[in-house]
C-alpha cells in the first residue's frame, strides 16, 4: 500500500507539472549527452595519441654536401652519424633516405598540387636519417644531442605537429565539458524549481499526512523520486541521442584511417553507466538539498 501510494504520488507530481518536467528531462538529456561526448573524446584522443606516437620519428636532415655526394650513406661522415644513432640506447631503428627517395615521397604527398611539384626538384630536398625511438616521448633528448653535430643540417620532431593537433582536439573536448557544465547547472535549477512547485501545490495534503503521523521521509520521498525519475529519463534520452549520433554521423566521419572509430560497446560501457549514475546521484542530491532547505515542516 505504501509503495503504491508513493508511486502514484510520483506519477501525479510529474503529470501535474508536465511542462516543467519535460523541460527538466530535455535539459538533463542535453547536459548528459555533452558529457558523453566529452568522455568519448577523451577515449578517442588517447587512442589517437597511442597510435600516432607508435609511428613518431625524429628526422635528422643532412647537410647539402652529404645529400648531393653520398646517395648510399657509405662515406665516413654519414656512416659515423648513422652508427652513432644506432648505438644510442633510446633509438630503436635508423633508416637512411637519400635525395631521390625524399623526392619520390614528396611527390606522393603533394600529387594533388602540380604547381608545387613543378617548382620543386630533387636538389631542393635533403637526405635524411629517420630515427624511430623506443620511447617517442623522449624525442627532445635526441634533438638536443644531435642538433649542430657535423653533417647535420636540422633535426625535426614529428611530435611537435602532433602536439598542435592534440591541443586542438583537447580544446574541443574542453568545450564539450564546458557546455555540459552549463547545461547541468540549468538542469539543477530546473530540478530544484520543479520540486518547490510540486511541494507547494501539494502542501495541504502533505500537511494532513503529517498531522496523522506520517514521517517527514514518507511525505518527502515522492518529491525526491520525481527528481530521480526525471533525471533517469533524461539520461536514457541522452544515451539514445549519443547512439544515433554515432550511427548517423561518427561512423561516417571516424573511418579509422586518422581518427579511431567509436565502437558501440565503448559507448554503452562505460559511458552509458556513467551517465546514468551521474544523473541519478545528482538528481537525488539536488532533490534532497532542495527539500531540506524549502520544505522545513
Amino acid at each position: 500500500m505504501r509503495a503504491s501510494f508513493v508511486f502514484s504520488e510520483v506519477v501525479t507530481g510529474l503529470r501535474r507539472n508536465v511542462t516543467m518536467t519535460i523541460a527538466m528531462i530535455l535539459t538533463t538529456a542535453v547536459s548528459l549527452a555533452m558529457l558523453g561526448f566529452g568522455l568519448l573524446a577523451v577515449g578517442t584522443i588517447d587512442k589517437m595519441k597511442a597510435n600516432f606516437l607508435a609511428d613518431v620519428e625524429v628526422s635528422v636532415y643532412l647537410v647539402n654536401d652529404i645529400s648531393a655526394g653520398d646517395p648510399n650513406c657509405s662515406q665516413s661522415a654519414c656512416q659515423s652519424l648513422r652508427q652513432d644513432l644506432q648505438g644510442n640506447d633510446g633509438v630503436e631503428s635508423v633508416v637512411f633516405e637519400n635525395r631521390e627517395q625524399s623526392y619520390e615521397r614528396f611527390k606522393k604527398m603533394f600529387e594533388s598540387q602540380p604547381e608545387l611539384l613543378a617548382l620543386t626538384g630533387p636538389e631542393a630536398l635533403p637526405a635524411s636519417l629517420h630515427v624511430k625511438l623506443k620511447n617517442p616521448e623522449r624525442s627532445q633528448a635526441i634533438i638536443q644531442e644531435y642538433t649542430g653535430k657535423p653533417g647535420v643540417s636540422k633535426v625535426d620532431d614529428q611530435q611537435k605537429a602532433l602536439d598542435r593537433v592534440f591541443n586542438a582536439l583537447n580544446g574541443v573536448r574542453n568545450l564539450a565539458f564546458g557546455a555540459a557544465l552549463i547545461m547541468a547547472i540549468a538542469a539543477l535549477l530546473l530540478i530544484a524549481n520543479t520540486i518547490q512547485v510540486s511541494a507547494f501545490t501539494r502542501r495541504t495534503e502533505v500537511g494532513i499526512m503529517r498531522l496523522v503521523g506520517a514521517t517527514r521521509w514518507y511525505t518527502q520521498l515522492p518529491f525526491l523520486l520525481e527528481a530521480v525519475v526525471a533525471g533517469l529519463v533524461g539520461a536514457l534520452i541522452g544515451i539514445v541521442f549519443l547512439v544515433l549520433t554515432k550511427v548517423l554521423l561518427l561512423d561516417l566521419v571516424l573511418t579509422g584511417d586518422v581518427f579511431p572509430a567509436v565502437g558501440m560497446l565503448e559507448l554503452l560501457f562505460p559511458v552509458a553507466p556513467i551517465l546514468i549514475a551521474v544523473s541519478v546521484i545528482i538528481s537525488a542530491i539536488t532533490g534532497y538539498v532542495t527539500l531540506r532547505l524549502y520544505v522545513r515542516h
